[in-house]
């Protein structure tokens, strides 16, 4: 009897250590399985994370849209009826089988829009002819109000007029080119009226903005035009585009070392190319008040969605020839024309005021008020942080250690 205790006793105990000791075995197991799950939910959480972020850039109004949802502000609607964005396209008052076929998604939708005076429509048709073959929307504003005086070009009913007297390209764009309206195109053309295009192509020069990511661009300037104010527009005959510039004379030295404008990272007003996500961020940066856009240029390159010393390029084999003509008011800054006509002149030569002087005056002053209000709002927004700031700390380390080592 005593004996078959025992056995029953070191049965049990046998058991019991093969079952701890699969349990000990199972442990590694347990551990790696559980370290697999938190990545499998690090790596959704992620992707979801990036996902939400890339459709914001994308559809920065489809997010727009839920926050308003969400306060209530279209509580009032079902929310499949809602359309958050639209777009600048000419709609039949009746429509054929065939127009309403749906358009291919997959093709670039591109916007061109100048502010244009009718004593340069040679010059203007001449522009609009280039980029209508290329299926661009085209959008002239007429800063001298005379619009009757384009209904004899061919393609003057394909575009969209929009008339204000005596106002600037910025102004226009800051009330007609609201991203919610254009963010069905993938770029956005904001040129002036006054350029060159005989060497020129749409088409070729999208490509090679799309294929090397620039974000913010423009076409390089023909050497001979008749206004150049800095040396990074002008075109590198051997290139095909450059995004910085190297000077050694002048009061501007750029090298390897400069990080920003006008050594890199720039473009001139007179004829900038923004992709959707960074027009979005740039409709932000125009002052509703200032109407002569002065000193935006120098920061366009915080809206190039990234670094912008890589995203803001000049286009070498697209060139244009910047013609400088004054039609819209007297000389500034580049591509900065006041909104003002030679009738305007007129109007004001009996009282011996020069309107172009008095044009330039306004410019400079709003130029101040618009560095003092940038300077303000570093200064008051805690949380913000300068992209570039630690980018010229390490740059500067890093030449500074390749000299060292030569």
């Amino acid at each position: 009897m005593t004996s078959f205790r025992s056995w029953k006793l070191l049965k049990r105990n046998y058991f019991d250590g093969v079952k701890f000791r699969l349990k000990m075995k199972q442990l590694p197991f347990m551990g790696f399985l559980f370290t697999t799950m938190l990545f499998i939910v690090y790596r959704t959480t992620t992707y979801q994370y990036k996902h939400t972020e890339m459709e914001e850039i994308l559809h920065p109004f489809d997010s727009l849209k839920d926050s308003a949802l969400a306060s209530g502000l279209l509580g009032g609607l079902p929310h499949g009826i809602i359309q958050a964005s639209a777009d600048l396209e000419l709609k039949p008052l009746w429509s054929t089988s065939s127009s309403r076929s749906k358009a291919d998604p997959s093709t670039c939708r591109v916007l061109l829009a100048i502010p244009v005076g009718i004593k340069q429509k040679d010059n203007v048709n001449h522009i609009v002819q280039k980029f209508l073959p290329e299926n661009f929307t085209v959008i002239l504003f007429h800063y001298d109000g005379k619009v009757d005086g384009w209904w004899d070009l061919d393609w003057s009913n394909e575009v969209i007029h929009i008339a204000a007297k005596n106002q600037t390209k910025w102004w226009f764009a800051k009330r007609f080119l609201h991203p919610a309206v254009v963010s069905v195109y993938d770029y956005i053309f904001l040129w002036d009226e006054d350029l060159g295009v005989e060497h020129f192509n749409p088409g070729r020069y999208l490509k090679i903005v799309r294929y090397e990511g620039l974000e913010i661009s423009q076409p390089a300037l023909d050497p001979n035009s008749t206004e150049i104010h800095h040396r990074i527009t002008i075109r590198a005959r051997t290139k095909k585009f450059h995004r910085r510039v190297y000077e050694r004379r002048g009061s501007t030295k750029c090298s390897d070392v400069s990080e920003g404008p006008p050594c890199t990272g720039f473009v001139e007003g007179m004829a900038p190319v923004f992709s959707r996500s960074a027009w979005y961020c740039a409709w932000h940066l125009i002052q509703n008040d200032l109407v002569h856009g002065w000193g935006m240029d120098m920061k366009l390159g915080y809206c190039a969605q990234g670094d912008r010393t890589k995203k803001v390029g000049v286009v070498d084999s697209e060139y244009i020839v910047h013609k400088g003509i004054q039609t819209l008011g007297g000389h500034g800054p580049p591509g900065r024309k006041a909104s003002n006509t030679e009738e305007l002149a007129k109007k004001h030569s009996a009282t011996g005021m020069d309107p172009r002087m008095e044009i330039r005056r306004q410019s400079t002053w709003e130029l101040q008020i618009f560095k003092d209000r940038w300077n303000r709002a570093v200064k008051d927004d805690k949380n913000w942080v300068d992209p570039f700031h630690s980018n010229r700390k390490h740059r500067k380390l890093r030449l500074h250690n390749r000299r060292h080592n030569r």
